[in-house]
């Protein structure tokens, strides 16, 4: 299933078209404050500080208490239990990939926006690739083909695994949102900000919903929910604007099953971009196309803090969003325009499994 794909069955649930990276999401915080008034070279270092991104922790302020916690203790899998130590390790941090922490300013207004973009680290990862394992009637924990040529395994609904299965998305997916909200309230910390309004999706789930007057299980893979009236943050890359859209009612919206994109898709393998790394010596074995140190002087010109980050995350790397939200366009409107003044993401050097 491509990253943008949706899908809708009312008889099977397929693991691998909700991804390794369960509940992966997009959420944003409109604050009280105005850009301008902000020191965000100070508020980016502190963000670098506090936040962690990549495999392990910069910090010690971990989360002690949570209900997720109390929801992965009661979960229906036993394999799913056994990774609670690893979900409260990791509750709050941000992983790699395209997964961030940016500052944004409102191009209409001045206001200052805080936005994130990341799943259900290795308890998502884990449960995910458990499944995938379970539905081609293999043992938890064994590999499985993940390419995008592989067949996909459906579990059919109403099975002791179909059941299992999304009872255990759920979890993940409670513990992708408490993770979003956790990181964007650390920054409100940082900010000594309010929240004005706030604008969170998943875009790596599965939803019961009714189409067509049918009550159906639709997979969303990458893609955002937008139905009339529902918000959505949308980014677009290191260097380009963001938006915060809603959903419209029109034909082209139904046909979509109330789905927009998250971002504005790649144009460039992480691969090609950055050329080929030996994930265990972290040893350039090829070089890529994107030349990086231009890069970072060309985003440190356009006014953004760039902290971490990658040739494989260059804006070269993305379709253009405008582009991508004009093809939309008869299914979502544009509330908001942001443009990034501050981008926090994990370095070119760091391996992350756990992202998707």
């Amino acid at each position: 299933m491509p990253i943008g794909g949706v899908v809708a069955s009312p008889a099977v649930v397929m693991p691998a078209g909700v991804g390794y990276d369960i509940g992966c999401g997009n959420c944003a915080v409109q604050t009280g404050l105005k850009a301008a008034d902000v020191d965000v070279r100070r508020v980016m270092d502190e963000i670098w500080r506090t936040i962690s991104f990549g495999m392990g922790r910069n910090n010690d302020e971990r989360i002690s208490e949570h209900p997720v916690f109390d929801a992965i203790d009661k979960s229906p899998v036993k394999e799913q239990r056994k990774l609670l130590s690893v979900a409260r390790g990791q509750l709050g941090t941000v992983g790699g990939g395209n997964h961030y922490v940016d500052l944004f300013e409102d191009r209409e207004d001045g206001s200052l926006w805080v936005g994130v973009h990341f799943g259900s680290r290795g308890l998502g990862h884990k449960t995910a690739s458990g499944f995938l394992a379970l539905a081609a009637r293999k043992d938890w924990g064994a590999r499985v083909a993940d390419n995008m040529d592989a067949p996909p395994d459906a579990i059919s609904l109403g099975t002791p695994l179909a059941d299992d299965y999304l009872a255990a998305m759920s979890i993940a997916g409670e513990y992708a949102y408490a993770g979003r909200d956790w990181v964007v309230d650390r920054v409100l910390k940082i900010l000594q900000a309010e929240a004005v309004q706030r604008v969170h999706n998943h875009h790596n789930f599965a939803w019961w919903e009714k189409h067509d007057g049918h009550r159906t299980l639709v997979v969303r893979k990458g893609a955002t929910p937008a139905f009339p009236g529902q918000k959505g943050f949308i980014g677009g890359s290191m260097g380009d604007n963001a938006v915060i859209v809603e959903g419209v009612d029109s034909p082209k919206s139904r046909e979509a099953l109330y789905s927009t994109v998250h971002g504005a898709g790649r144009v460039m393998s992480r691969t090609q971009a950055a050329g080929k790394i030996d994930r265990r010596t972290r040893k350039q074995l090829s070089r890529g196309v994107v030349n990086w140190p231009k890069w970072q002087q060309e985003i440190k010109a356009r006014g953004i803090e760039l902290r971490g980050g990658g040739a494989d995350e260059a804006p070269e790397c993305y379709k253009d969003l405008k582009e991508v939200l004009a093809a939309h366009s008869r299914t979502i409107k544009i509330l908001h325009t942001l443009r990034p003044i501050g981008v926090a993401m994990a370095g070119k050097d760091t391996f992350d499994p756990y992202r998707d």
